[in-house]
């Protein structure tokens, strides 16, 4: 058979090779051939075992995304499983790279397994709303402890393959070549007469009633609000109860409701959104530049994070200070956030020594960044600042380097004017902290050339970064929109809600932090210095709300000074009435009589908010595409992941419902809440935000 699977004899062995790059997903095409190559070794005479091994870098690491919301075409993947499991002559899989989700029910329907030592096991199926299909919950609990299978699958995490080994999912590594080390172990067990060995008639791992109560309130506190993990956890729970048909049955049965859930479409809108945000049309055929030193201007959080990033991607990074103190400083930060890279296993001790070796150079001279190929500014959020340094960028680079502002709301193009090359500058808008932060908005200026947007975009795959095509404007996409939502909530705290009740409120729509928690997570002062730079330009017939200004103004910038919105004792955060009091005074200064709101209301108020404002940003082209958005307040803002995204919601509830929120709340403060043009036309003509994502 020709295809993406081949049979051949080797001796008294079948080996089954897959190849199906860039992952050996799943496809139409694998899954017949796997079926045809199984039924024809176990009608070869002269063969006594089969293996079953992948070519590339991988095992099978899933699905085929391309088939994604499409009707799967036969054979499906759990009958090809059965028929594998069910084949008289031992199976052994050979297992390197990834093997996930599908690849490791595939692996399981094996008789014995044979991995590399660098190998990673895992079922991230929940990750997309759903839960392994293809027996993967009633396969497992017959290899692993009963505890560890649930935890697994319920959380879709990966082990390694020492970790896979001693819970007995694997039964032997190998540093030799592995099909050849398949091979032998297949020849050793016909010589053995060890035969057989189907999964489905091991005996399920030991378990109790308490087990799985105790692991249905972990993991509802864990992931609050989605069901995927509750449904993975009642299928294992049928692997013990049931017989194994039975337990299949109830495992496609769970499978196929998660299948029909609101929440599956939303996880696989974010999962398709983020590997479409870097495919960009004015790409196409540009090739990035050269990068393998990187500068740095700044060495605080944000400077440290962006070094130590480029650094675990393996670049060489040159760091400028304003002077020797803020040098050793800088020095101290970067190493003691190596120094945890390497204990959580994100750092090997060579690469680390190689570091130390010259891979990272601090200091206060400017010109050490004669040779970088790319140099980010990450110095204090202030035009005057950054266009100081940017003047001496450009005097002290090489022709060709790349110079990128990491600021979070400045006009980069006025930033870019302080050269005599605007085509070498961009915005690479990290999020903090920027070594564990997965979101980069790309800000392209008037003047950027394509090949350095390119190189942009190839940096943030370097450093394993999702990136965002943004316009200028003030926040670009995520901030802009923030402030409006920001905006809009601190009218229902005016209107009568407490900024607790508001924090409680979105954490129950599914937000991991409030957004007034988030403000003294990130520093009061941050806000407070983006508002006051924005006062002369307010429009005088904005609501402004004062509150958070007055906190300020008393040294209440959050977290690092022990008291914001809350109170911070034992790292706790407490509730303040001093706050209130705030609140209260200046709610009778505006003449304001507060009310009763419901949680609902606020919620409502955060997402017309939202919605209606990114409608303007993908309107003016801010934003490319509403996906681009969803991407970005998933990745950078706590939007929960399993609500697809602002755009994606407001297509879920229906946008004519968000327009009449909108036009709703006007009547409270008409300048706030002015729908857009593009969210009304939408409605009119009966369209979808997903409409425009093609």
């Amino acid at each position: 058979m020709t295809g993406p699977v081949q049979y051949s004899r080797v001796g008294a062995i079948g080996l089954i090779e897959l190849d199906n790059p860039p992952v050996n997903a799943t496809s139409q095409a694998v899954r017949a051939g796997l079926a045809h190559s199984i039924a024809q070794g176990a009608q070869d005479d002269g063969v006594f075992a089969l293996v079953v091994t992948a070519l590339g870098r991988t095992f099978i690491a899933g699905a085929d995304i391309r088939e994604f919301g499409k009707p799967l075409a036969e054979p499906l993947l759990p009958d090809v499983i059965n028929q594998i499991e069910a084949c008289e002559k031992p199976v052994v899989m050979a297992l390197h790279g990834t093997v996930l989700g599908g690849g490791l029910e595939v692996a399981m329907g094996g008789h014995y397994r044979i991995a590399s030592p660098k190998t990673r096991f895992g079922l991230p199926e929940v990750t997309l709303g759903l839960l392994p299909g293809a027996g993967g919950t009633q396969r497992l609990p017959r290899l692993v402890p009963m505890d560890r299978a649930i935890e697994l699958i319920a959380s879709g995490s990966m082990i390694g393959a020492r970790q896979a080994l001693d819970l007995g999912l694997v039964d032997r590594l190998s540093e030799e070549p592995l099909s050849e080390a398949a091979i032998s172990f297949a020849h050793e067990l016909i010589k053995e007469g060890r035969g057989v060995r189907p999964v489905r008639s091991l005996p399920c791992s030991q378990a109790s009633d308490a087990m799985f109560e105790t692991a249905r309130s972990f993991w509802a506190k864990k992931k609050r609000g989605q069901l995927a993990p509750q449904k993975a956890i009642d299928a294992v729970e049928g692997a013990w109860r049931l017989d194994f048909e039975e337990g299949l049955r109830a495992e496609r049965s769970l499978f196929l409701e998660l299948m029909e859930t609101d929440q599956r479409a939303s996880l696989i809108h974010a999962f398709m959104s983020e590997r479409k945000t870097s495919k960009l049309p004015e790409l196409k055929g540009v090739d990035p530049r050269h990068l393998s030193q990187i500068g740095v201007i700044g060495g605080g959080t944000m400077g440290a994070g962006i070094a130590v990033s480029s650094l675990l991607a393996g670049l060489s990074v040159v760091l400028i200070e304003r002077d020797g103190e803020a040098v050793a400083r800088a020095q101290e930060t970067v190493f003691g956030l190596l120094e945890g890279a390497l204990k959580r296993g994100k750092l090997s001790q060579d690469r680390l020594e190689q570091i130390h070796a010259g891979d990272f150079q601090a200091g206060d001279d400017y010109g050490a960044l004669k040779e970088a190929d790319l140099v980010i500014e990450a110095v204090f959020e202030s035009m005057e600042v950054k266009k100081d340094v940017f003047t001496k960028l450009d005097q002290v680079c090489k022709d060709g380097a790349v110079l990128a502002s990491n600021t979070s709301y400045l006009d980069l193009n006025e930033i870019a004017d302080m050269t005599k090359r605007p085509q070498d500058v961009i915005g690479l808008h990290f999020f903090s902290p920027a070594h564990v932060m997965k979101l980069l908005e790309v800000v392209v200026g008037d003047k950027t050339s394509p090949e350095v947007v390119s190189t942009g975009f190839a940096l943030a795959k370097t450093l394993r970064k999702i990136s965002v095509r943004a316009g200028v404007c003030d926040g670009f996409i995520g901030n802009r929109i923030l402030s409006h939502y920001r905006k809009a909530l601190e009218g229902a705290v005016l209107a009568g809600a407490s900024p607790y009740q508001v924090d409680r409120a979105l954490v129950g729509f599914g937000l991991a932090m409030g957004p007034f928690a988030v403000s003294d997570l990130a520093g009061l002062d941050i806000g407070w210095a983006s508002r006051k730079r924005l006062a002369p330009t307010r429009d005088p017939r904005e609501s402004y709300a004062e509150f958070s200004d007055r906190l300020c103004e008393i040294d209440r910038f959050g977290r690092k000074s022990g008291r914001g919105f809350y109170i911070y004792e034992d790292g706790q955060a407490v509730e303040d009435r001093e706050v209130e009091a705030i609140v209260a005074s200046e709610r009778l200064a505006k003449g304001i009589t507060p009310r009763a709101l419901s949680d609902e209301e606020i919620v409502a108020r955060f997402m017309a908010a939202m919605v209606n404002e990114a409608s303007r940003v993908v309107e003016e082209g801010i934003a490319l595409r509403p996906l681009d958005v969803d991407v970005v307040l998933l990745n950078g803002y706590g939007f929960p992941r399993w609500r697809g995204g602002p755009m994606h919601y407001a297509d879920t509830v229906g946008l004519d419902r968000i327009l009449a929120d909108v036009e709703a709340f006007g009547a409270e403060d008409p300048f706030l809440w002015q729908a857009s043009s593009l969210l009304k036309r939408l409605v009119k003509e009966q369209k979808r935000f997903g409409d425009l994502n093609d």
